[in-house]
């Protein structure tokens, strides 16, 4: 079991001591979204590593974000703090977010390492980025960046 797996699985039995439901319901979502991406990856018993299973937490910070925003719209908010509280849960399993400078020193690095010159070199910039910010931004925030740096 990889060291993700198993913190899951710790906070998994923590929050049923301590009968924390909100943030048992939480865990369970994120631990069944895990297991049923290992399962499509290679079948039950596959793990998947730790990059793989912050993708799923950042999918289902995503997903939250996404219903959090159509209850605002809705005039919902008690639901809407509902799933912005339940963001904050997942998103303690997430590494730190990089700075507005540290992004900015990334796209400029990237920028300068791949020779992008135009906004026909993005995909080239964006992929590098991806891999170098390994989750600690969103590809929004990424593109928007390049995107004023290449134009």
């Amino acid at each position: 079991m990889s060291t993700f797996a198993q913190k899951v699985q710790e906070d998994l039995k923590t929050a049923m001591k301590a009968k924390d439901t909100d943030r048992l319901q939480v865990i369970r979502a994120l631990k069944t979204a895990l297991t049923n991406a290992a399962i499509e990856k290679g079948g039950l018993g596959t793990e998947l590593d730790d990059s793989e299973a912050m993708a799923i937490v950042r999918k289902q910070v995503k997903q939250r974000q996404d219903s959090a925003q159509q209850f605002q719209d809705a005039g919902r908010e008690e639901l809407a703090a509902k799933e912005l509280a339940e963001i904050e849960l997942l998103n303690a399993y997430l590494p730190s977010p990089l700075s507005a400078e540290e992004i900015t020193a990334l796209v400029e690095e990237a920028i300068a390492e791949t020779g992008a010159t135009g906004k026909a070199d993005m995909g080239k910039v964006m992929k590098l980025l991806q891999e170098r910010a390994e989750g600690r931004a969103d590809g929004r925030t990424l593109s928007q960046e390049v995107a004023k740096r290449l134009s």
